[in-house]
Parts: C-alpha cells; structure tokens; sequence
C-alpha cells in the first residue's frame, strides 16, 4: 500500500561548505521538524568557522532549473529564502515564486533577507536592496530581519527595545503578512524579539547566551517556514522556531578552529 507524499519545505539560499548555515542548515532543520527537505542553490560558499575564502553565483538558467524540478515533483508547502546574491538572482526567485502562489495560494514564503554581514558590510547592492523590498516582501507570509537588515529595508533607527513594534509595523505596511524582528543586536538580557502580524505583536524573550552562534539566523527563518506547512499559525511558527534555536545555542557544539558554535539540531529537537 503506497504512503501518502510527506510535505517538503523547500529553501532558496546558499550553500555553507562548513555545514553550520546556509542551505546545510536550512536541510538539517527540516529533517528535525520532520518534514522533507528540498534545496535549490542561490550561491555557493567556500567557508568554514574562520570564514568565508570565496563566493561563487550559478547562472540564473541554472537556479530556474532548480526551482523547477522542486515543484514539478514535490508537494511544497513552504519556501525559506535565504541568501540572494544579487538583482537577477532576486528577479528570478521573484517571477518562479509569483507563478507558484497564483496556482497555489496557501503556499507560505519565509523571507530571510540577508543582507548585511556580521562585519556590517552590505552583501548586495542598493537596486538589489530596492527589488528584496517592493518585489519579494510583498510575497513573504513572514519576513525574519534583524535590526540592520530591518533598518536597510526602510524600518527608520532602531536603538532601544521600545523601537521593535514601531519599526515591525512600518516592515509591515510595505506588504509582508507578519514580521518576526530579531532584537539581538539590541543591547539587554534578555534578548527581545518581536512578532507582529494581523494577530497583533507579541513580544518573544530569552536569555542571552554567550556563545558566538553560527547560522542562527538560517535556521529560525527554516524553523518558521517547516512549522507553517505544518499547518501552525504564522505566530505560533515563529514562537516555536524562535524556542527552537535557543535550544539549539545551548545544545550546540564547536567543530571547527575558528570557535563558532554550530547549532545542535538533533538535541533541540529532542529537548
């Protein structure tokens, strides 16, 4: 007797040689929630915990094929998208995923909009920048900034706990569903992050860990879109994502010299 076709998740991102983000971590997330994992390839990094030593960008024909192939087969529930390299990379994700969700409507888009390094430095171009906010936000059933990535996208300065919801609300008004704002970057213990969606806003907080994460960031936004085609609620996704990955830091471990902690997806699960 033939089983029924598990639900997939898919994720547009980058790949991390060093298996701690990118689409490593996205697939790793998604064996943890229980879903099947699929993966099409925005950029490849050759990276480990020290860093980044180069950076190559498939051809956009390529990353097509790619997207094709996932939903020509696969019954996708939800896409995470993480690293976008550039403008043609951005327009092409957006024109694949507007033809899927006129034929599927339900489909949920998590929204990762990586942008700014850890260093601080842009990763794309301000007409890269301009086509992430007014073509692929609108798309998103839930955009997962930080705070220079919200800042980047037209938030306005975000320097204390008391700016999270204003700024949420203006990430909102340019189309998003809900927004989950990552207040790590703010100082305090402890850390505050905030959800905001048509549910309301909710504040979300944990204790800061001391440890130097690695792929966190991956890892909520894939958490948030395996618990949506779960049939979860954007805001109880991101509830149980964001308790997810704090398990993750505390469970995580450090494989590499560089002394970055890779987060524990087997153990959170588990806890």
């Amino acid at each position: 007797m033939s089983q029924p076709r598990p639900v997939s998740v898919l994720t547009i991102a980058g790949s991390d040689s060093g298996g701690g983000a990118g689409i490593q971590a996205d697939l790793k997330t998604f064996a943890a929630h229980g879903v099947h994992g699929l993966s099409a390839i925005a950029a490849l990094t050759a990276q480990n915990t020290r860093g980044v030593t180069a950076v190559h960008v498939p051809p956009v024909e390529f990353l097509r094929a790619q997207l094709d192939a996932c939903f020509n087969d696969f019954d996708v529930r939800a896409v995470k998208i993480g690293m976008l390299a550039n403008r043609d990379v951005i327009d092409t994700v957006t024109d694949v995923l507007v033809r899927q969700r006129n034929a599927k409507p339900e489909l949920a888009i998590v929204l990762d909009p990586v942008m700014i390094a850890t260093s601080g430095a842009k990763l794309l171009d301000d007409s890269a920048i301009t086509a992430l906010r007014t073509r692929l936000m609108p798309l998103a059933t839930v955009v997962t900034p930080n705070v220079p990535e919200a800042e980047a996208l037209g938030s306005g300065t975000i320097g204390s706990r008391d700016d999270l919801e204003p700024a949420a609300a203006k990430l909102l008004a340019s189309g998003a569903r809900a927004v989950f704002l990552k207040g790590g970057h703010v100082p305090g213990d402890p850390v505050r992050d905030l959800y905001l969606g048509a549910d309301g806003a909710t504040s979300i907080e944990h204790a800061r860990i001391d440890v130097e994460g690695h792929g966190t960031g991956c890892t909520l936004s894939s958490a948030i879109a395996a618990n949506l085609a779960l049939g979860l609620s954007p805001r109880e996704a991101c509830l149980a994502a964001s308790d997810y990955v704090h398990r993750a830091l505390l469970t995580g471990s450090t494989p590499g010299r560089g002394g970055l902690t890779i987060l524990g997806h087997w153990q959170a699960r588990n806890a």
